[in-house]
């Protein structure tokens, strides 16, 4: 099956026809509309992964300037486990009266294909409030390996196939699924090794135990700058101002592959289009920010916001897209 690859610019452009074609106006507060109003009780941010991670930072950064904005305490509540999937759940369920939010990255439309047994869908069962930000991942090799580009990884890939071992923080997490999609586009095998966390699969990477990964940039940059690492080319449509003499992958000749990661903020469902529209106007006026847009850029992301309608297509987009490649290379999450 022949997976279709969509870049961010070619995302946007499809969102700008479907939401031209919708009339999309929601996400705005009707001209005069009464302001909602939010319940006395701290709202609730939602990680579902663990302190430290981009999400998390995106959560810490935007909490205490919503807090201010609103008037209400903002405390920020790691619920990790399942992939993000406990997290995610505890929205789902969560009273829609603006007291919950669920900060998190696109691993929610990668688990709506790989836990086909979950009692809600991460796609359907969330109101989408606003893109934060996007994140880029990079092709990466151990330089006892002789790889300076990823052409060279695809080239030794091809000769011997399965010999060349790959990492990821486990099975279905975006690292994962960026190389499935770089084997299936350049038509190379290589062995997946799925480590608990990125923290052991970086270690064995930089001992020589696994060859190859995908990392955030933000994680790869200082191995790459010393030396311990070589960064063969960046998973994107356009090259990072951290590492602009690092190629894209279609640059370096491995196949046009864009595996960009976007971070957003959900709602649960049946929350009103004015709560929405609220935290939508709210939290896209604190990422344009210098303040902010610095802490994301520091940590490799971009940060940038969208009207509910624009995000709600792009995560739809988005999990049809993984959907295709989860069910062509057979991935489960077992």
């Amino acid at each position: 099956m022949q997976i279709s690859i969509s870049p961010r610019r070619r995302l946007a452009v499809k969102l700008g026809l479907l939401l031209a074609a919708a009339g999309a106006s929601a996400g705005v507060l009707a001209q005069g509309a009464q302001a909602p109003v939010l319940p006395q009780a701290p709202i609730r941010l939602i990680v579902p992964f663990t302190p430290g991670t981009g999400i998390d930072l995106i959560a810490r950064t935007v909490g205490p300037r919503l807090s201010e904005r609103l008037g209400r305490p903002v405390v920020v509540d790691n619920r990790a486990g399942a992939s993000g999937n406990i997290g995610t759940e505890a929205v789902v369920r969560a009273a829609p009266n603006g007291s919950t939010l669920l900060v998190t990255v696109n691993t929610l439309v990668m688990n709506a294909s790989l836990y086909p047994q979950l009692t809600f869908d991460p796609v359907k069962d969330l109101t989408p409030v606003t893109l934060t930000s996007w994140g880029q991942l990079l092709l990466v090799a151990n330089p006892k390996t002789g790889f300076k580009s990823a052409s060279d990884l695809v080239a030794a890939a091809r000769k011997t196939p399965g010999r060349i071992n790959y990492g990821s923080p486990g099975v279905g997490t975006p690292h994962h699924l960026a190389m499935e999609l770089f084997k299936t586009t350049a038509g190379v095998f290589v062995t997946h090794i799925p480590y608990r966390g990125t923290g052991p699969a970086l270690t064995d990477l930089l001992g020589g135990q696994i060859e190859t990964m995908f990392l955030p940039i933000h994680v790869a940059l200082p191995h790459v700058k010393s030396g311990r690492l070589v960064a063969l080319g960046i998973g994107s449509d356009k090259r990072h101002a951290l590492l602009p003499e690092v190629p894209t992958l279609v640059e370096a000749k491995a196949g046009k592959v864009n595996v960009d990661m976007w971070y957003g903020i959900f709602a649960p469902p049946g929350t009103s289009p004015e709560l929405v529209a609220l935290y939508n106007r709210e939290i896209r006026e604190i990422l344009l920010s210098d303040e902010v847009k610095k802490a994301f850029q520091t940590q490799g992301m971009d940060p940038t916001g969208s009207t509910p309608g624009e995000f709600k297509s792009l995560v739809e987009l988005d999990a049809k897209r993984w959907a295709g490649l989860i069910q062509a290379q057979g991935i489960t999450a077992n």
